[in-house]
């Protein structure tokens, strides 16, 4: 191990330790006037992230990237814009921090409130995925934390233009510049170091593909917001709306491949299929997605291949799709609670008892009535943004906004009372 790397990553904990109490106390305004202030700076040095960002594009490339990950990415002035949109978003929700959660007096004149406070310290490994610098940064300041960012080595470049936007708000508001702080080398064993600072760090949460998260699950001392896979479903019942279900369908699969609450399954009630599974299967041929089914999704449509045991518990990133038939609400809900990833689910449909037994069946994270499983993401449940998808069952569920970085402490108000022996 690097005794200068080490020194290295302790010394980044260290900073960013303190300046997580100073910001657990910063004033909604100045959190706020740095955030705008980073949108700002984002907007003007656009130009320097396009060019850094095209570095790590040809390097992508020549590595081999697929297109998926090309896509992640790639940053435009589209994607830089809706950056710095989302740094303004959160500047505009309400400040989490000293929320009263609960508040209640004891019959001996006590006062108690549950308050909301800073996590404290948020380490946050991600890949190809550049905005998550900008998304993370936002969403940790307004929570009142510090973030260390270890962003992969296929965004290194673009990540640290960024972050220069981002320091740049920080110093503008009079807010210490180790409140975000990135990772200064793409050295693997960065990761390991950065895994084993409980000291510093309070919540690690990882961004990437199922190699990079498996290694964090296994090698952190630090308790984790995580989702190791997006494996996500949607289920057309027999009552569904064959135009919407086209509609959702398409979207849900091929608005965007690469992102994790993209439909990798699709199921189709056996009471629909001589109605909803061919003109659905034609539908995902002819936008290009290579579709892998049963045998009577095979034999809807020659062009389907046949898809095995594993198809049902991947997580394909691509433009592919499992398909199959299902007998109704309950295998479906059973397909789905045994073969996926507890991330996001749909289901299409106008009878309502079937929606209500998919909606509280299911044993995931975001359960969907006639949407899309691409609206999985923060800013579309009016977050502002999101640090992740969290298919945990503790402390945080689903998308992890402002709110959910943050903890609780209880302030106690007395007049001089005193325990009786």
């Amino acid at each position: 191990m690097s005794t200068e790397l080490s020194v290295m990553m302790t010394d980044l904990g260290r900073h960013a330790r303190a300046a997580a109490y100073t910001l657990a106390q910063a004033p909604a305004a100045a959190k706020d006037k740095a955030l705008r202030a980073a949108a700002a700076a984002l907007r003007d040095d656009a130009a320097a992230i396009r060019a850094a960002n095209a570095a790590d594009m040809a390097a992508g490339a020549a590595k081999g990237l697929s297109a998926a990950m090309l896509d992640r990415l790639m940053l435009n002035d589209a994607r830089i814009e809706a950056m710095a949109k989302g740094l303004e978003d959160i500047a505009a929700l309400p400040d989490p921090v000293g929320r009263v959660l609960a508040r209640w007096t004891r019959p001996n004149g006590m006062e108690i409130s549950r308050v909301a406070v800073p996590l404290g310290v948020i380490g946050i490994i991600y890949e190809s995925r550049p905005n998550v610098t900008a998304d993370a940064f936002g969403l940790c300041l307004k929570s009142g934390n510090a973030a260390i960012l270890r962003g992969g080595s296929e965004s290194y470049h673009s990540s640290r233009a960024i972050h220069a936007a981002l320091v740049a708000g920080l110093s503008i508001a009079a807010l210490p510049m180790d409140a975000v702080q990135m990772v200064p080398t793409t050295d693997r064993e960065a990761v390991g170091l950065m895994l084993r600072l409980s000291e510093y760090i309070d919540v690690i949460v990882p961004r990437g593909g199922k190699s990079l998260v498996a290694r964090v699950v296994e090698e952190s001392r630090i308790p984790l917001f995580q989702h190791l896979e997006g494996i996500c479903h949607t289920y057309v019942d027999g009552s569904a709306d064959l135009e919407m279900a086209k509609n959702v369908v398409l979207n849900a699969k091929m608005r965007r491949t690469g992102v994790c609450g993209a439909t990798e399954t699709l199921l189709v009630d056996r009471a629909a299929a001589a109605t909803h599974l061919k003109p659905l299967v034609a539908a995902l041929l002819a936008a290009g997605c290579e579709v892998r089914g049963d045998a009577a999704t095979q034999a809807a449509d020659t062009r389907v291949r046949p898809a095995t045991d594993e198809d049902w518990r991947t997580e394909y990133l691509d433009s592919i799709i499992a398909v199959k038939l299902v007998d109704g609400v309950d295998e479906a809900v059973e397909h789905i609670n045994s073969h996926g990833s507890h991330h996001t689910e749909a289901i299409i449909a106008t009878d309502e008892a079937a929606a209500a037994a998919f909606l509280n069946g299911c044993d995931s994270a975001i359960v969907l009535w006639n949407a899309s499983t691409q609206f999985a993401d923060g800013g579309e449940f009016g977050m502002g943004a999101e640090i992740g998808i969290s298919t945990g069952k503790m402390h945080a569920r689903g998308p992890v906004g402002v709110e959910q970085l943050c903890t609780f402490k209880y302030v106690v108000r007395g007049n001089g009372q005193v325990r009786p022996g």
